[in-house]
């Protein structure tokens, strides 16, 4: 078991721009992390198990909802500190992050943005204390870049709609108590319908042989005439919209939480070079190493400059999709290729266990592809600044 002898690393003294508040959460976070995570994220890496013991304390440092109002159970927190834990939470496993930020961005922000208020009072603040986990419905096995596409559809019952259908690569999905699956109705329209454990004809198979987020539970949802209450059904907003409303929630929590992990891979490197001796002498000496640790510095430090902007934006409801996808797809591709430059650093220590950077490489090839792969983000920024969009 090693110990996370992580230490930031702030080069443009960015904690000047935040408040008493964003550091007093970021090291609660950070505390916590070390404390109940950091210690068993490897094994249950390798084991491909999620450790659902931790599902409380993640609640109690703010993990899940931070911005929902309190009146909801949540912490009321404003969009810079929702960043802030993500950040700490995939400094450690992006599958710690990927758990809270579903809960968070994908099932209770629709909850909250879209539902009634029965349905706040009656799922938010149980989904706030982690006494109820959900997952979000919306990638299918044949649709994901294209959602659209959709064919998991639900119709008129009476009392009731019945759904049918499948979704694919749901985070959560194994242990969920309830899913916020997106769906045609019988005129083609996409609507948002809450499916709890429990109702008959709704499986959550899990998925193995992952090779990426190990620690994290991915499944699949599977309908087979569901009877879902008409009152499940989130009444304010339907359409394509809906769901990637909730999607940029999530990805700028992405763009967030993968210079946490490219914080740790950066830390873990520069500490290694110091104390790894070649030729009578640290390899930090040497220059090519010192490229790797400059260029890593850098990178970290632009994507930290241009997401804390994007949090001011989304915090004042100025933030556009573009300019999300933008910080999404910066980030996560920023983080990748740092984990790769440290695992050279580390040489074939690289490959061990003992250092978080081979976890962190496997890791973030899922959050390359994940809510938006890396090459339509890039598509996404090609029809907002041409106007004309290529992925039609």
């Amino acid at each position: 078991m090693s110990k996370d002898q992580f230490q930031s690393h702030d080069y443009y003294l960015m904690d000047e721009l935040l408040s008493d508040e964003h550091k007093l959460i970021r090291e609660t976070a950070r505390a916590w992390v070390k404390k109940e995570v950091s210690p068993i994220i490897e094994e249950h890496f390798e084991n491909a198990t999620f450790p659902n013991h931790i599902l409380k304390g993640l609640a109690e440092i703010g993990g899940f909802g931070p911005y929902i109002p309190v009146e909801y159970g949540g912490a009321g927190l404003d969009q810079i500190a929702y960043g802030i834990i993500m950040q700490e939470l995939e400094r450690c496993d992006s599958g710690l992050r990927s758990t809270s930020s579903v809960q968070s961005s994908l099932v209770m922000y629709p909850i909250w943005k879209f539902g009634s208020e029965e349905q706040s009072k009656k799922y938010l603040p149980k989904l706030a204390s982690g006494e109820m986990m959900g997952c979000f419905g919306l990638t299918e096995p044949d649709f994901g870049s294209n959602p659209g596409g959709m064919i998991t559809n639900f119709k008129d019952g009476g009392d009731h709609y019945i759904l049918n259908g499948a979704k694919m690569w749901i985070s959560n999905a194994p242990f969920a108590d309830i899913a916020v699956v997106w769906a045609k109705d019988e005129n083609d329209r996409i609507k948002g319908l809450i499916v709890e454990r429990g109702m008959e004809g709704f499986e959550t198979p899990e998925m193995h042989g992952k090779h990426s987020l190990r620690a994290s539970a991915t499944g699949e949802l599977i309908f087979n005439n569901v009877k879902v209450p008409k009152e499940n059904l989130l009444p304010n907003k339907d359409g394509l919209g809906a769901p990637l409303m909730c999607l940029d929630s999530a990805r700028y929590g992405i763009a967030w939480g993968a210079i946490g992990a490219a914080m740790d891979c950066y830390d873990s490197a520069l500490r290694y070079s110091k104390e790894r001796v070649q030729f009578g002498k640290p390899i930090a000496s040497f220059q090519l190493v010192q490229k790797k640790l400059a260029e890593m510095i850098t990178e970290i430090t632009k994507a930290q400059l241009l997401t804390f902007r994007l949090g001011q934006l989304r915090e004042d409801g100025r933030a556009t999709s573009a300019q999300i996808s933008m910080a999404k797809r910066n980030n996560v591709e920023m983080a990748v290729k740092i984990a790769r430059e440290a695992r050279q650093v580390h040489g074939a220590m690289g490959i061990m266990n003992e250092y978080s950077i081979m976890r962190h490489m496997a890791n973030l090839e899922s959050v390359l592809t994940y809510e938006g792969t890396h090459d339509i983000h890039l598509l996404i920024t090609g029809m907002d600044v041409t106007g004309i969009p290529a992925f039609n």
